[in-house]
């Protein structure tokens, strides 16, 4: 496969068309994946691989479920694009409301980064504030004012994180610590009438999983609301992922906004931001606040969509999720353990993060404390074995309903087998 990703270098820039596929945090090719079923993906070679990354989350039925087929080869015989409202977006809008009680109206479009660009703008219009909070590690797409790491100094502004980003726009977003509700009072302590939003992912996905410290929600919850601040749940990983209702619903947080994605596009592009009646109808028409969108709601994606939630609303769905997250996070304990290698296992439901530590991981420090080399060695035993994980140390990793005993064996033999790997000098 290295010609084909020499191919690709040629015409994509880095040869890929998102970073992480790269494989930099990993070394080597990237696996190109030519098709996929169930919990299985089969590269241009045709092996084949368990595959743990399932689209970074989407694909929490595996891969070309039914259902989601059926739904997609009848839409696509009425048209792929409208740019006209249909019915089925009413229709998911309704299940989205119904499934996520903090949401009164939604707006759908076509990405995460989408959905959060526009949960900012909609807060600062609510607000008439300027300035929003997000946490060291979190990632809420490739907006500007996302990719803005912490100052010199621990109440500093950001600064640019990429080229391109202009420091008037990065000043504009300050960081906190995840985790640490303090460093979150002292940055709206200094500046109490000037920030629109906290913006969070509920449980940390981009840096592998971080869970939230017991009472770091409810009091950031507390917090906006002693300040004036809106609370935007970035739940474009966790939605529907980690419960029915996402991790507000699993930690009892009424978040002001919520922008989701992912599983509700049943693996096509898309995304949404909902929240209250009051602040979304701030949104045009009806309000002040811009955003559009030719491609959102999309009707092959909102097909797709309502074919995927009218699957997750069975009964014992979710609670067969947890066995299958349970049983891979104990499969990789296990191997570790057998192997003597220092491991830490963070898990919520059916999304997990293995860390080449022995400590808790908290926050960005403690993931980065890792070690990345054992992880690396980790990682390419598991592909010559057959099993796909994400390809970073700081990606979670995600099962479907379609992970079953057969694919547990093989991840068995090669956690075995890697873990051996990780610990060669």
């Amino acid at each position: 496969m290295s010609d084909l990703f020499e191919r690709a270098k040629k015409v994509i820039p880095g040869g890929v068309n998102s970073p992480v596929r790269a494989y930099k945090s990993v070394g080597g090719d990237p696996v190109f994946v030519n098709r996929a079923a169930g919990a299985q993906v089969w590269d241009e070679d045709g092996k084949a691989y368990v595959d743990f990354v399932l689209s970074y989350g989407p694909q929490i039925l595996g891969h070309g479920h039914p259902a989601i087929n059926e739904a997609l080869m009848a839409a696509i015989q009425r048209g792929t694009s409208y740019g006209a409202p249909t019915a089925a977006e009413t229709e998911i809008a309704t299940v989205i409301c119904d499934m996520v009680p903090s949401i009164d109206k939604v707006r759908l479009v076509n990405s995460g980064t989408e959905a959060t660009m526009s949960a900012v703008r909609l807060a600062r219009s609510y607000t008439g504030r300027d300035r929003f909070i997000k946490f060291d590690g979190c990632y809420h797409g490739h907006g500007d004012g996302f990719l803005v790491k912490a100052g010199s100094g621990a109440l500093t502004l950001g600064n640019p994180d990429s080229p391109g980003v202009p420091e008037g726009y990065a000043e504009l977003t300050s960081i906190a610590d995840y985790n640490d509700l303090g460093s979150v009072r002292a940055l709206l302590t200094i500046r109490p009438e000037e920030y629109a939003a906290i913006i969070v992912e509920p449980i940390a996905g981009n840096i592998g999983c971080v869970l939230p410290a017991e009472g770091f929600l409810a009091g950031l919850r507390e917090l906006c609301d002693e300040f004036g601040t809106l609370l935007i749940f970035d739940e474009v990983m966790t939605g529907f992922r980690v419960a029915a209702g996402g991790a507000q619903e699993l930690y009892g947080i009424d978040p002001d906004i919520t922008t989701l994605g992912k599983v509700i596009g049943g693996g096509l592009p898309v995304g949404a931001y909902g929240g209250k009646a009051s602040i979304m109808d701030q949104v045009a028409p009806l309000g002040p606040m811009y955003q559009a969108g030719t491609l959102s709601g999309n009707p092959l994606a909102v097909a797709a969509g309502l074919a995927a939630l009218s699957e997750l609303r069975k009964p014992g769905v979710y609670q067969q999720l947890e066995a299958i997250g349970a049983q891979a996070a104990s499969l990789i304990e296990e191997a570790a353990e057998a192997a003597n290698c220092p491991i830490t296992v963070n898990r919520v439901g059916s999304m997990f993060c293995p860390y080449f530590s022995s400590s808790p991981v908290l926050n960005l420090a403690d993931a980065m404390a890792g070690d990345r080399d054992k992880h690396g060695r980790f990682f390419h035993i598991l592909l010559k074995e057959g099993v796909m994980p994400a390809p970073s140390p700081f990606e979670a990793w995600f099962v479907s309903t379609a992970h079953d005993e057969r694919a547990f064996e093989t991840m068995k033999k090669a956690m075995k087998s890697a873990f051996s790997a990780a610990m060669e000098r």
